[in-house]
């Protein structure tokens, strides 16, 4: 777990003592399979991509539609497109603070996701992707920088935009976690939570 000194997270913090709790619940999938298609690159993601026919069918989400903001080289984009008629994904190509590395990845990454033609790459900070975007979608993934303000930005968006709405690296970064826990409480959506993987927040 990455020790946090962003300040509007310890804000965010210091106000959620004084409103009501916001129940988190243990994801338990019921069954686990890989999709068709998987990347054979290294990533976090691993392992969360078992659990997506689970969660789909749990929550009842359809399959038209879904939104990746944090492509990165494309392991969780390549895995949504196995369940997902379309996969739009959104990121700069260029990594964060977090990942510790500037170097630009978007032709690679083009290049390697090219066969999957329900694929989409767009190059593009989330900020201004939200800014012009007034579509919705059945889900979205939110894996961008990890801190509280970007997190809560691209996820209040994304909850009123898409009946599911998922998150990575809540357990690896308290951040992001707080982030999940105020955009339920705010929005009034479950927050459920698959804590292997680094952790994946899940708002319906």
């Amino acid at each position: 777990m990455k020790l946090e000194w962003e300040y509007a997270y310890w804000q965010a913090v210091l106000h959620g003592l004084t409103k009501p709790k916001v129940p988190v619940i243990e994801y338990i999938p019921e069954k686990r399979r890989l999709p068709e298609r998987v990347l054979q690159v290294g990533s976090a993601w691993k392992g969360i991509e078992s659990i997506l026919s689970d969660l789909i069918e749990k929550f009842e989400v359809k399959t038209d539609r879904c939104l990746e903001f944090g492509v990165d080289y494309g392991y969780s984009t390549v895995a949504l497109s196995s369940f997902f008629d379309n996969v739009v994904g959104v990121d700069t190509f260029v990594g964060d603070k977090h990942m510790g590395s500037i170097r630009d990845i978007y032709a690679d990454t083009r290049d390697r996701l090219s066969t999957f033609k329900n694929i989409e790459l767009k190059r593009n900070d989330y900020r201004d992707w939200i800014l012009n975007d007034q579509s919705t979608y059945d889900l979205i993934h939110v894996d961008i920088i990890h801190t509280y303000s970007d997190t809560y930005t691209c996820g209040r968006w994304s909850a009123h935009r898409s009946k599911c709405v998922i998150f990575h690296d809540t357990q690896s970064f308290p951040a992001v976690k707080a982030a999940v826990t105020a955009i339920a409480r705010e929005t009034g959506k479950s927050f459920h939570e698959f804590k292997e993987s680094n952790g994946l927040g899940i708002l319906v």
